[in-house]
């Protein structure tokens, strides 16, 4: 099969950490993701959770060394032509998955085919583990070299993100739990309770600040008017409930790096209808989709529910509530490998569901 001219490009990806309903973690990784004609190729793939070589918490000489691989300018490539487009993002061992594909020169283009899964240093098998439909891609040698050589020139473009949070609040016991929690998914997390004073550089390291409910109106409104004196871009979080998994959810989401117009999850509402009530969800590719409840009961114990876990197709799906996820004082978290979507569960509309 002949490969057509595609344009290529890099775009900013998050894959989302966060406390599931158990108590495990998942690790949040942010990386660059590669945008064929204008669309994630990630997107174009069977609901794989894995990130990018281009992976911003590698160092310099690793991130330096993947991107000379993709360019073909190392001096041991694979004897196979494979290389790994997109790897675990726990430990980024083949032996967990990768998808890997045949990347090589004709003329003054680049050419990657042959997308496959991949679980060991054998070959695939293209008619088992091949993503039928994908590529191959032809890319334009100037565009495609020069996206990835950007990388790694000076000013580049694509910064790491930062990946820190202030928790702002009274109860310290809990932000303790709650900055662990957010270590634990790979988000740095630091407590105060004045960050008026600090100084401007320190306020610029942090990607998001999270109130907790005891924080004041102008309490935060001095913290806001600090960080906007440093000429920070931190998001403003405030926390719906106690909870750790739900308010590390609700900072995943605010840290979420990729272009609104290309995630997975772009919806979620929810509505009580009595002693049940509906969520609902909108994916605009096919997608696996987890949904959690959360809530407080009347000791202020929280309670945690694995809701929903399937695969959706694109398009708005009614997901029906247990009682016990539709109380008031309920919260949702819809999760896709890609992105997160916090909600409370609220009373119908006036004119119904």
């Amino acid at each position: 099969m002949a490969a057509e001219y595609v344009t290529f490009g890099l775009a900013p990806a998050t894959r989302t950490g966060g406390v599931l309903a158990g108590g495990a973690y998942r690790l949040h990784r942010d990386f660059l993701d590669f945008i064929v004609d204008g669309r994630p190729l990630l997107l174009r793939l069977a609901d794989v959770d894995a990130v990018s070589p281009l992976a911003s918490d590698l160092g310099p000489s690793i991130f330096t060394s993947e991107v000379r691989r993709l360019l073909l300018d190392t001096d041991e490539p694979p004897a196979d032509g494979r290389f790994v487009i997109y790897g675990c993002p726990e430990c980024e061992g083949l032996e967990c998955g990768a998808v890997t594909a045949v990347i090589e020169r004709d003329g003054p283009d680049f050419v990657w085919r042959d997308f496959a899964w991949q679980t060991d240093e054998a070959a695939p098998d293209l008619e088992r583990d091949g993503y039928a439909g994908v590529g191959p891609f032809r890319f334009r040698g100037e565009e495609y070299r020069g996206a990835l050589e950007r990388l790694l020139a000076d000013g580049d473009p694509h910064e790491p993100p930062t990946r820190r949070v202030l928790l702002v609040g009274q109860r310290v016991a809990f932000l303790a739990r709650l900055a662990a929690a957010l270590r634990g998914t790979g988000i740095g997390a630091e407590i105060t309770r004045d960050a008026a004073g600090a100084h401007a550089d320190e306020l610029r390291t942090y990607g998001a600040v999270a109130f907790g409910q005891a924080v004041g109106e102008d309490e935060r409104a001095d913290v806001r008017a600090a960080f906007d004196a440093a000429g920070s871009d931190a998001v403003f979080v405030a926390g719906l409930a106690p909870i750790v998994g739900l308010l590390v959810a609700q900072i995943e989401e605010a840290l979420e790096r990729g272009p609104r117009d290309q995630r997975r999850l772009t919806r979620l509402t929810a509505h009580r209808d009595g002693r049940t009530g509906a969520a609902e969800v909108e994916v605009t590719a096919p997608c696996r989709v987890t949904l959690l409840g959360y809530r407080l009961d009347r000791l202020s114990r929280p309670h945690a529910y694995d809701l929903f876990d399937a695969c959706l197709d694109p398009g708005r799906h009614r997901i029906p509530l247990p009682p016990a996820a539709a109380r008031p004082g309920s919260f949702l978290v819809a999760r896709t490998n890609g992105n997160v979507l916090v909600t409370a569960v609220t009373p119908p509309p006036p004119n119904g569901p």
